[in-house]
């Protein structure tokens, strides 16, 4: 197991030496960054020393290198709008979009779980074919107008919930007051319902249809049709003996999804006025910030590859066969 731990530690090194990387040549394929830096009007000596003053004269190897000193030191550039650093503003937005992640995630996964395990013990029935036509409809339903028609119908027609806002939860909490954060909980879920379902319903169907494979596919072997012969209920045949070994491919997707949702979540923050890492993202895109497009995705990466990293440990624990290869 530890010899499994380490190769996965490193291998992760590895992925994200690779973003960084591809991040850096990014600023850099796009043309010079100096002009990012400088005004229009700016005469050839005021760009030259610009230049020289930024690092930009430097070879790329030299570049690089001091860019991940940089990161070391948490150090991934200044904003060239706010003239702030540009990891402090990522990490001010980062607690609303983990948030908006992780109850979109919640949604999800416990809705996913019941319906994939019903459509698979009711194969062939009305159950079946009514969840998988759901999840079909899920999945071909764009998460953008999904959000639009939510804002329209249940936000501006029926005025149930609030279109824009938001309460924050887990920023009070790192703090340490989370007092704080447990009583704006019941305020937060109502700005959180309609961005949480627009980016969750993808998800949700894609993962019923992934639980519904594996219960058809474990509910066949040898072992459940010999639990059922020494006379075991049909609840414990499923709850106790098949749905464990069912989870080791849903687990594998749950750490992806985490991935999938936080790339989704840059649509819908936009939509929903959201003040989160996606929405930063977008504007910092259309206002060429490119440090603070280098810091978002430095850090989604982290975020992804450390998530994929502790599911590949749950995978381990799950499938003894794992840490024994």
């Amino acid at each position: 197991m530890g010899q499994y731990i380490v190769r996965r530690l490193l291998q992760s090194v590895i992925v994200i030496l690779g973003v960084t990387l591809l991040s850096f040549l990014t600023l850099h394929l796009a043309g010079d960054p100096t002009y990012l830096y400088v005004s229009e009007r700016a005469s050839q000596e005021e760009i030259e020393a610009t230049r020289k003053l930024l690092g930009f004269d430097r070879p790329l190897p030299v570049q690089y290198l001091s860019f991940l000193q940089g990161l070391v030191r948490g150090d991934l550039g200044m904003s060239i709008r706010s003239r702030k650093p540009a990891v402090d503003l990522v990490l001010e937005r980062l607690p609303a979009t983990l948030e908006l992640t992780l109850f979109a995630m919640i949604i999800s996964t416990t809705i996913a779980l019941p319906i994939g395990i019903l459509a698979a013990t009711k194969r062939g029935t009305g159950w079946d074919g009514g969840i998988m036509l759901l999840a079909m409809f899920g999945q071909s339903m764009p998460s953008f107008w999904l959000g639009i028609m939510l804002l329209l119908s249940v936000g501006l027609q029926l005025r149930l919930l609030p279109i824009s806002g938001h309460v924050p939860v887990l920023a009070p909490m790192l703090r340490g007051d989370i007092s704080e954060g447990l009583s704006n909980l019941p305020n937060a879920l109502r700005y959180l319902v309609m961005p949480g379902v627009t980016i969750g319903l993808f998800s949700l169907a894609r993962n019923a249809r992934l639980v519904r494979s594996s219960m058809l596919e474990v509910l066949a072997q040898d072992y459940v049709t010999t639990a059922r012969s020494k006379g075991l209920g049909e609840r414990t045949v499923i709850l106790k003996h098949a749905f464990r070994n069912a989870l080791i491919p849903v687990v594998t997707m749950l750490g992806l999804e985490f991935g999938f949702l936080l790339s989704g979540v840059v649509v819908t923050e936009t939509v929903f006025s959201w003040p989160g890492v996606g929405r930063l993202v977008t504007n910092a895109i259309t206002q060429r910030d490119i440090p603070v497009v280098q810091a978002s995705v430095v850090l989604f990466s982290f975020l992804f590859v450390s998530l994929n990293l502790l599911v590949d440990l749950i995978y381990a624990q799950l499938d003894p066969r794992i840490r024994l290869a």
